[in-house]
């Protein structure tokens, strides 16, 4: 724990499993004087004050902001425009503003032209997370060992790029920092286009009307069951993601549709050399995943978030 925290006071806007977990990483490493929240619905941060592990709980976003040295918006991409409207009057000069999305190019799009000189804007994406959401979804362990991009728009005051990269460090994480556009590109074809096949595929099997759902269930192979996980992530942070970052997710998709196409060919002309090629080729790319440590027996949705979810009562 740090002896001097890093920001004497960090506000939090919105409470779900991102925000939840910063809280409580951040209070265990004693990285803020003090952490204030807020959240769109009542019940959430009427649950947030029942679970004690802020400072504060405010009604609006604007409160949230006031006075903070750090604000992080927790909450889906395509309200970020908003909500950097409402809090702009209220920032503090000096206070380093980020957000969590999956998207950056988007977001600094929709946030930059609000937010007041002397404020610094450092968008973040924290490389990690489970398919539940809400208050009591976030676990203090979330971020180790996971990546955090920073991507911090031109010109950005690189001592606010640096405070808020020692942050994601103290809280477990590895940090990158790249350019949004680049960003945007390289989230496309590990994070996007993977959900999107995901929520396909089990859309597909549910439609299909000679096998009954009970069916699809019972006989859930380890590869359904890996995709029926991620399609059961936050369906609106979803939708914002493949809107706000349509541009690469559609180049990525055609060069998807194009190799899959080739597959098609493959297996319809009973080319078994094109198929084990095809296939060893990916099979050494898992194994390189896991020689460079993004990848172990405990992945992101087996991590401790298990046994600490059956503590909260979930």
């Amino acid at each position: 724990m740090n002896a001097t925290p890093t920001f004497k006071r960090i506000a939090l806007i919105g409470f779900g499993l991102i925000g939840g977990s910063v809280a409580r990483a951040a209070r265990e490493q004693g990285l803020a004087g003090e952490i204030v929240t807020t959240a769109r619905s009542a019940k959430t941060r009427a649950r947030v004050l029942e679970l004690g592990i802020v400072d504060r709980v405010v009604e609006t976003n604007a409160q949230a902001a006031e006075g903070a040295d750090l604000v992080i918006l927790c909450i889906p991409v395509g309200a970020c425009g908003t909500v950097a409207q409402e809090i702009a009057a209220h920032l503090k000069p000096g206070a380093i503003v980020s957000d969590v999305g999956s998207v950056k190019g988007a977001v600094v799009r929709d946030m930059a032209p609000y937010l007041p000189a002397g404020v610094h804007f450092v968008p973040a994406h924290p490389v990690a997370g489970t398919e539940h959401s809400g208050p009591d979804s976030g676990f203090a362990e979330l971020f180790i060992n996971r990546w955090c991009i920073l991507t911090p728009p031109e010109g950005t005051e690189p001592n606010a790029v640096e405070k808020l990269r020692a942050f994601w460090a103290a809280l477990g994480a590895r940090v990158e920092i790249m350019t949004p556009d680049h960003h945007d590109l390289v989230l496309a074809i590990t994070s996007h286009l993977p959900h999107l096949i995901a929520y396909t595929i089990v859309g597909t099997a549910d439609e299909l009307g000679q096998v009954t759902s009970s069916e699809v269930m019972k006989f859930s192979a380890g590869g359904f069951r890996d995709f029926t996980r991620i399609a059961a992530s936050d369906p609106i942070m979803w939708r914002d993601v493949f809107l706000a970052n349509k541009d690469a997710v559609l180049e990525m998709l055609g060069t998807f549709n194009e190799d899959l196409s080739k597959l098609t060919r493959a297996i319809r002309r009973g080319d078994g050399e094109a198929l084990f090629e095809h296939f060893n080729r990916t099979r050494a790319i898992r194994r390189g995943i896991v020689e460079i440590g993004q990848d172990s027996a405990a992945p992101d949705f087996g991590r401790p978030h298990a046994q600490l979810g059956k503590k909260a009562g979930q």
